[in-house]
């Protein structure tokens, strides 16, 4: 899972992104709204999590500009302003949740899943799609009982894949997860690691297969 932090802090963010990371969530920042709103165009997240205190604006002017586009992101709120009129603004313009600083990084964690959870991004439990399954909470996929050893990106690659299984992910959106803007992917990046969860599958004996859709992207389909 990858999210957008928008805080303008650099050390909070910097020490958002350190406990988001240990618990296998992609980060990728912007210390104002206007870089925000430009990130949000050219990637795909699962999330932002976003100050209302920023050098260009206010994070409520973000709010109501991503929901005039019809863009559904889901909008996790961080911010100093606890008065009950700032939450009831926030929420009334499409934030999903509200979380106020200083707070705990597990509440953080906590709320973030729960407006994935809402949305449909994320599910509760084991993922699962034939005889292959996996725990997003540690990473560990298996095949029938078997545990199979996965690097972070064919980790992150799987969990996608399982998530839209039965349907065609584009690879825009498979290396906006895997690599964000950050990390620079080369260009047959996402290929590499594809090819590489694909014959870990084939070697356990998993019922399902990856696809290449060419020129569109990948297809976990169960087989038989």
């Amino acid at each position: 899972m990858r999210i957008l932090l928008v805080e303008d802090d650099s050390a909070l963010a910097t020490a958002v992104v350190e406990a988001l990371t240990k618990r296998a969530i992609d980060v990728d920042t912007a210390e104002n709204a206007e870089d925000a709103w430009q990130m949000m165009g050219v990637a795909q997240y699962a999330a932002a999590l976003l100050d209302l205190g920023l050098p260009d604006g206010s994070g409520l002017d973000l709010i109501a500009r991503l929901r005039a586009a019809k863009n559904p992101l889901p909008l996790l709120v961080t911010t100093a302003r606890g008065a009950p009129e700032d939450r009831v603004a926030g929420l009334n313009l499409g934030a999903d949740d509200y979380i106020v600083k200083p707070f705990d990084i597990d509440e953080l964690v906590a709320r973030l899943h729960a407006v994935l959870r809402r949305q449909g991004s994320l599910s509760g439990g084991r993922i699962e799609a034939g005889n292959v399954a996996l725990d997003p909470q540690s990473g560990d996929l298996y095949v029938d009982d078997r545990h199979i050893v996965l690097s972070a990106r064919e980790r992150q690659l799987a969990e996608l894949l399982l998530r839209r299984a039965g349907q065609v992910v584009s690879k825009r959106l498979a290396e906006d997860q895997l690599f964000g803007l950050s990390d620079g992917p080369g260009s047959n990046a996402v290929e590499v690691y594809a090819h590489r969860l694909r014959r870990k599958l084939e070697s356990a004996e998993a019922n399902v297969r990856i696809e290449t859709i060419r020129g569109v992207g990948y297809l976990l389909r169960t087989v038989r």
